[in-house]
This record gives C-alpha cells, structure tokens and sequence, in this order.
C-alpha cells in the first residue's frame, strides 16, 4: 500500500513583481512627497490585457471624489478575446485605499501645488493589479535644469571611479 506523503508545510516560492507600465516622466516633471500602494478596480478583460502588458500611463492623473479616489487618463487596451466584455480603455478607475489614506491624500491636496500622479502598474507578488501612487509638486523650468546637473554629475563620478579601479 502506498503511504501518502504528508505536506512540509512549504508554500509555493513568490514570485516577484512585474512592472506592467509606468510613468518615466513623473519623476523628472515633478518633486516626489510620498507613495501609496493602491488596488484597482478592474473589469476581467481589463485584467488580462494588464497581465499581457498592453497598459499606458503617459498622461494619468488621480482626483478625490467625495471621499473616493479615482485615476483618469489611464489607457488599458482591449483584450482581443474579450469582444463584448470589453470596456472603454480610458474610463475613470476606482483606487482602493482605507480612509486613512485618503484623509491623509485630501490633506496634501488642499494645499497649493500638490497633485496625485500614478508612478507605475504592476502586478504583485501575489498576482494583484497594484498602483503606485504619489503625492507631488510640480517643478519648474530650473528645478529640472538642476536636477540633470546633478545627473550628469552623479555619472561622472561613477565614470572616474570605474576607472580608477581598472588601473
């Protein structure tokens, strides 16, 4: 008789997170306060054309709602399997946060110059449609100049480093 091998206890390995889209010019375009991890609300198509990677955030933005957080501008393209399940790739989605969060993001933006910029879409580690989202302040023209100054900078030394350690 064959004996049946008792479990180990071991779960499967995660699996880590996959950048699905994200937004390049966020960081260059603005002072970065503070992120937030936010679930999406999504439609089952919309799922599985994220999964494929078929997901733009070039001009997304997020607003407070009476009390709910929604992104706009986020374009997920149709899943061509999807037919008549399929929804309009730039409708408003709904952001899942608890309320203390969206408290804490209405605070940020009653005041002057703060904006909600998604960073970048992603799927978890346990396979979740996740957003990074972040409270910023625009930069101005001299803003930007300096900080690729301090780019350019920054690689320069990297550049003489490497090549000190060759010799």
């Amino acid at each position: 008789m064959a004996e049946r091998q008792k479990s180990t206890g071991q779960q499967k390995p995660e699996r880590p997170e996959k950048t699905v889209a994200q937004n390049r010019k966020a960081r260059h375009e603005y002072f970065i306060e503070e992120t937030f991890e936010a679930g999406v609300v999504l439609t089952g198509t919309e799922v599985k054309s994220i999964r494929m990677g078929r997901a733009s955030m070039s001009d997304a933005y997020a607003e407070v709602k009476d009390g709910e957080v929604f992104v706009n501008n986020l374009h997920i393209s149709p899943y061509e399997m999807g037919n008549v399940f399929n929804v309009d790739p730039l409708r408003s989605r709904k952001l899942l946060l608890n309320k203390k969060e969206i408290s804490r993001l209405t605070g940020y933006i009653q005041q002057k110059g703060y904006t909600l910029i998604p960073l970048r879409l992603y799927l978890s580690s346990k396979n979740l449609v996740k957003l990074e989202l972040a409270v910023a302040r625009g930069k101005k023209l001299y803003d930007k100049r300096d900080s690729i100054a301090k780019r350019d900078s920054e690689r320069n030394i990297q550049k003489e480093l490497r090549e000190r350690q060759k010799y």
